[in-house]
């Protein structure tokens, strides 16, 4: 493989605002197919990447197969699992955006089939790579909250009327809700700062009277490290709190307002463009104690280095950006906040690991 010949399927937010421009970034990624039977999308795909074929359905990719190498699979959670497994029985690489799948029994059984067939699999985790959360880990590893033992996040916003139908009308057991969509990335960012969970606390709600899923969400969670964690997400909420905030024992950080990448690659910008992904000193998080707070240069934010590390993957032998084990963690979780905001019950036994 000298060049990574692609395919998107889905040219809804996934596909048009983040794996699109993204890829189209990357020199050593080509968009030569995008799957999308809205006459919207195709017009919007054929004008962004004017090289590619647009076809109806993912039989029509997979009548190409032999004319491909990777797979993106941006359609909704319920589609997920189904395509993957076509992917990688073609021997396709495959890229599942989040959430992984619809139930972790689906996540296993792609992630089994992947291994069988010796086919790279990896999850769209793109929130690993936001400019906070990468500042975060870096003032983590460098000791500068001391021993932390509290972490609180957030993604809060005001969208009362859905965007997408699909949204508003899939279940939680087909992968919707807010758990899914929007929890998916908190929990994931949990468990990659502070490991393996014991124990959940949490309340499910359902706001819009157009929604079936949950749309209001909050999560507390008992990590064997000792850390507790509170998450917030909710597409109601007509005041947000901080992004995140972190308190240690030596000092606390905490940061307003969410990283500008989406924001940027809506307005049609490119990872390539020198100021894509700085944030302005105005919006950098705060360190210290008290009023005695400076702000902390954040880290560039980077969605594109998903992409260049999968480059390095599949052309070099280098890891997956992401490990699909991590996101099939992620769902497993969910199944339990589920089952624990249903029963009342909170105790993980046994422990998880990460």
């Amino acid at each position: 493989m000298t060049g990574i010949r692609t395919a998107i399927i889905g040219f809804g937010t996934s596909g048009r605002v983040f794996h699109g421009p993204l890829l189209a970034a990357n020199p050593e990624f080509s968009v030569d197919l995008v799957v999308t039977s809205d006459p919207e999308r195709k017009d919007a795909a054929s004008s962004q990447h004017q090289e590619a074929r647009i076809v109806d359905t993912a039989d029509g990719l997979f009548d190409r197969s032999d004319e491909l190498d990777l797979v993106v699979i941006g359609s909704p959670p319920n589609t997920h699992a189904d395509i993957a497994m076509r992917a990688i029985d073609a021997g396709l690489a495959v890229v599942v955006d989040k959430p992984f799948t619809a139930t972790s029994a689906e996540g296993r059984a792609v992630i089994d089939q992947a291994t069988a067939k010796n086919v790279p699999l990896t999850v769209f985790q793109n929130r690993r790579w936001d400019a906070d959360f990468l500042t975060l880990r870096e003032l983590l590893e460098q000791g500068a909250l001391g021993e932390v033992h509290r972490f609180e996040s957030r993604f809060e916003w005001w969208k009362p009327t859905p965007s997408k139908a699909w949204k508003a009308t899939t279940t939680a057991d087909e992968g919707g809700g807010i758990l899914f969509d929007l929890g998916t990335h908190l929990l994931d960012q949990a468990l990659q700062l502070f490991g393996a969970v014991e124990e959940i606390s949490a309340e499910l709600d359902v706001r819009n009277p157009h929604n079936v899923a949950d749309d209001d969400a909050f999560v507390a969670l008992r990590h064997s490290s000792g850390v507790r964690t509170h998450l917030w997400m909710s597409s109601v909420s007509a005041q947000s709190g901080p992004r995140f905030r972190v308190l240690g024992s030596q000092s606390g950080y905490t940061k307003w307002g969410l990283d500008l990448q989406e924001e940027a690659l809506l307005r049609g910008a490119s990872p390539a463009d020198p100021d894509y992904g700085v944030e302005p000193p105005t919006a950098w998080g705060k360190l210290g104690v008290g009023e005695s707070t400076a702000g902390v240069p954040a880290r560039r934010g980077s969605y594109d280095d998903f992409y260049a590390l999968l480059a390095d993957a599949l052309l070099r032998g280098a890891s997956l950006p992401v490990d699909p084990r991590d996101s099939l963690e992620v769902i497993e979780l969910i199944e339990h906040i589920h089952s624990v905001a249903a029963s009342g019950s909170s105790l993980l036994s046994p422990a998880r690991t990460s």
